[in-house]
């Protein structure tokens, strides 16, 4: 029986390879609608972000979400992404 390779991302916040579901997808349509990804399977550009609050704070003091999508991030998705970890932990 062949073994499933789980696929990797790297967060943005610590920049560490982790299993892909792990992590938290955000996602820029091609309308440049900036969403959470709860499902990995919207259309789009995605990053990823660890489930840990550190990572999240790191992501959004260095701007790497805003780099990685090349436009500006709202608080709005900050928050949200933060209850979202919270409600995971």
């Amino acid at each position: 029986m062949a073994i499933r390779k789980i696929p990797q991302r790297r967060c943005v916040g610590c920049n560490i390879s982790k299993d892909k579901r792990d992590l938290i997808r955000v996602v820029r349509n091609a309308e440049g609608e900036i969403s959470i990804d709860t499902t990995g399977k919207k259309p789009g550009r995605g990053a990823y972000i660890c489930k840990d609050v550190k990572c999240l704070k790191l992501a959004q003091k260095g701007k790497k979400l805003e780099k990685a999508f090349d436009t500006a991030i709202s608080e709005d998705i900050y928050a949200r992404l933060e209850r979202e970890i919270m409600r995971d932990e």
